[in-house]
């Protein structure tokens, strides 16, 4: 990853940069000098959306640089991906911005340059990290909630990018222990005989791989405080199992850990802004592999909640590692229950690669959800947890199927599933996301994406913060 530190403002010198938008423009336009109006006037500069230009003084070096933001009506609801190509697209140079922000505008224009400023370039045998334009934080932004909230992106962006023969279990299971240790938990790792006993369905999964299963389960206890607990599904390389993927499918699974990513994500911008919960955090952390001792189809396994779960599709394996985590977090029974997880194809095929899908036994959660996410440009879409579909999981041999016998709301029988394995007065929020930019967009590669952090931790900081 780049650096994702925000630069001191302290006796801080640097070129100066407007955020206009279509409507402001004529007035910057007419304030600025006319050589910088006659070069932005050749390069046909009309405060289009995501274009920025920078221009030279008379001594040949940056003399301004403007930023436009399209027809946006105003900066109150500011976009931050908005802000999030400037990095790349500006010369290498510190600027200053000019245009008077709300301390919410600041905050969501440092936030979506620092955003811009994430590469994964770790890998190669000569890495040369981009030179990249930096932003001195605007006076009004909120530099401690920017430097938090970048810097869990950029844990949950890194995760989902690195290979999975540098990530498998053990591995997540590290970076795990090293975010509870700098932010004042401790995990506790079930594993061996253990993990049989405890998580059958975990170890179910795991047991085709050389590279073991194991279940992680961090805390931060506050006593008194709310009870919430996070699980992300942490299939580390997802081949389908038995029921092997076809090589273009298999292509990208090693982002199928991209809810536990988001997961600690979440957890570490959570600790780092200090919200007042009692957290907790458990990642069942497997490989999905063909193998000798792998699991079958038609299989029946026994589930931590005692249900028996006739195997459809090994295929369908993140429900089973998650409904063992579920099992084992509803036994606390905590104040709200979130999981995230790269579930469904299905929900992808509803919704694209940009919009996860939440399903929720609260409509309040769900609507909280959403308009949180909305308001930090980090967008949900709610999905139904239709009953009616409830029985096609039936088996005939145990008590439910981890698959339906159909094609339709694949989806949405994904959650039925998972709903199995919780007390009905358990609220719960579960997440459907992608974990991935399928295309380039400023600020956004093709790469890991790390969905819904800013959006559940908004919906929490509104609900429980101070």
């Amino acid at each position: 990853m780049t650096d994702s530190k925000v630069p001191s403002a302290a006796m801080h010198a640097g070129v100066p940069l407007w955020i206009v938008t279509e409507a402001s423009w004529p007035a910057l336009r007419a304030a600025l000098p006319s050589a910088a109006q006659t070069w932005l006037d050749t390069q046909q500069f009309r405060a289009e959306r995501h274009r920025a230009l920078a221009w030279a003084g008379a001594d040949g070096r940056l003399a301004g640089a403007v930023l436009g933001l399209g027809n946006a009506a105003n900066l109150e609801q500011l976009d931050p991906w908005l802000i999030a190509g400037c990095p790349e697209r500006l010369p290498p140079a510190d600027y200053i911005v000019q245009t008077p922000l709300t301390a919410s505008a600041a905050t969501q224009v440092l936030l979506g340059w620092q955003l811009g400023s994430y590469q994964f370039v770790g890998l190669k045998a000569d890495p040369k990290p981009p030179r990249l334009a930096r932003l001195v934080p605007p006076a009004e932004a909120d530099v401690r909630y920017v430097t938090a909230a970048a810097g869990a992106m950029a844990l949950a962006r890194d995760l989902i990018n690195t290979p999975a023969n540098l990530l498998g279990p053990a591995d997540l299971a590290a970076a795990a222990v090293a975010m509870a240790a700098r932010t004042g938990g401790h995990c506790e790792l079930v594993q061996g005989a253990a993990l049989d006993a405890g998580y059958p369905l975990v170890s179910a999964v795991g047991r085709g791989s050389a590279r073991a299963p194991l279940l992680i389960d961090c805390r931060w206890p506050r006593p008194g405080a709310p009870r919430v607990t996070l699980v992300g599904k942490g299939v580390c390389f997802d081949t389908g199992g038995l029921d092997i993927k076809p090589p273009a499918a298999m292509l990208l699974m090693k982002k199928d850990m991209g809810g536990a990513a988001c997961a600690l994500a979440l957890a570490q911008l959570l600790r780092d802004q200090d919200l007042p919960l009692d957290l907790r955090l458990l990642i069942p952390a497997v490989e999905n592999s063909v193998g000798g001792n792998a699991f079958r189809p038609g299989d029946v396994w026994p589930s931590r909640k005692g249900l028996r779960v006739e195997i459809g599709n090994t295929d369908a394996e993140g429900r089973l590692v998650l409904a063992d985590a579920l099992t084992a977090a509803d036994e606390l029974q905590p104040d709200l229950l979130i999981d995230l997880a790269t579930l469904t194809g299905a929900a992808r095929t509803a919704l694209g690669p940009e919009l996860p899908a939440v399903f929720s036994n609260s409509e309040t959660l769900l609507q909280s959800l959403r308009t949180a996410g909305d308001a930090v440009a980090d967008p949900v879409w709610p999905l139904p947890l239709w009953a009616g579909y409830d029985d096609e999981l039936s088996s005939r041999v145990g008590d439910l199927n981890n698959v339906s016998s159909g094609a339709f709301a694949g989806a949405i029988i994904g959650a039925l599933f998972l709903q199995r394995f919780l007390r009905p007065a358990t609220e719960w929020l579960h997440i459907d996301l992608y974990g991935w930019n399928a295309k380039d967009r400023p600020g956004r590669p093709v790469g890991a994406e790390a969905h819904c952090v800013r959006a559940v931790y908004q919906m929490l900081r509104q609900r429980y913060g101070r």
